[in-house]
């Protein structure tokens, strides 16, 4: 019995803290901020980067990634559609570091891959209905990037010990967040996926190369969370 009503206790202090925080109204921060045709804005945040890789003969073991934590920082600009729909441009320049290890090499086995992006995203961001001072919202688009750590037109290749990549990257973005409505600003923490669409590798100039002979494509993956402040 004792536990039937702690259980019911439970049940209602949830019920009642749900209805205080989503339907009682609260004094509502920067009211009109939403209303502004554009507005502006920067973030800051960390990335993960991750390599997918794709075989012409799937090898018996695959290339390992290691992977670390990068940095990102950046700006915003927002267009406003309507109560629901914005445009936002966010460009601005990632910091990211990926280890490659290839267990059937005996020899010269590891590439350091560290690259520096400057990246450009066009997304649509659908939000929710404002709640007191918050709005949940998710988002997704396009983005290109130069990679300005790239040596693509480096004529020495993995035979010398460079590992090299394509200057130029495409990709789609999806992600989801929530705007948090303070007394002075708006703050937005937020997780997108990034995922690129084309081939990244610089092959080296022996077709069989160990490094890049039997890899049909290599893409990248991404986690970025940002901090928004606007």
């Amino acid at each position: 019995m004792k536990r039937i009503v702690l259980i019911l206790v439970l049940l209602f202090g949830y019920q009642q803290t749900q209805a205080q925080l989503f339907t009682k109204e609260k004094i509502r921060n920067l009211e009109n901020f939403d209303k502004a045709r554009l507005s502006w804005g920067y973030y800051l945040g960390f990335n993960s980067y991750d390599f997918k890789f794709d075989y012409k003969d799937h090898p018996s073991e695959d290339v390992l990634v290691d992977k670390s934590m990068g940095f990102n920082v950046g700006l915003v600009g927002n267009l406003r559609i309507n109560d629901y729909f914005d445009i936002r441009l966010e460009p601005g320049v990632v910091f990211a570091s990926r280890n490659l290890t290839y267990p059937e090499l005996t020899e010269d086995n590891f590439r350091e891959v560290k690259s520096t992006y400057v990246h450009i995203p066009l997304l649509l961001k659908f939000s929710t209905k404002r709640i007191n001072n918050f709005k949940p919202f998710i988002v997704g688009g396009v983005s290109t990037s130069f990679n300005l750590s790239s040596n693509q037109d480096n004529p020495d290749d993995n035979s010398s010990g460079e590992f090299r990549m394509m200057k130029n990257t495409y990709y789609y973005e999806v992600g989801f967040g929530i705007d948090l409505y303070l007394m002075f600003f708006k703050f937005t923490p937020s997780i997108r996926g990034v995922f690129a669409l084309n081939d990244e590798l610089k092959r080296d100039v022996d077709p069989n190369s160990a490094y890049t002979g039997n890899i049909d494509k290599m893409s990248t993956r991404g986690i970025f969370i940002n901090f928004t402040f606007q």
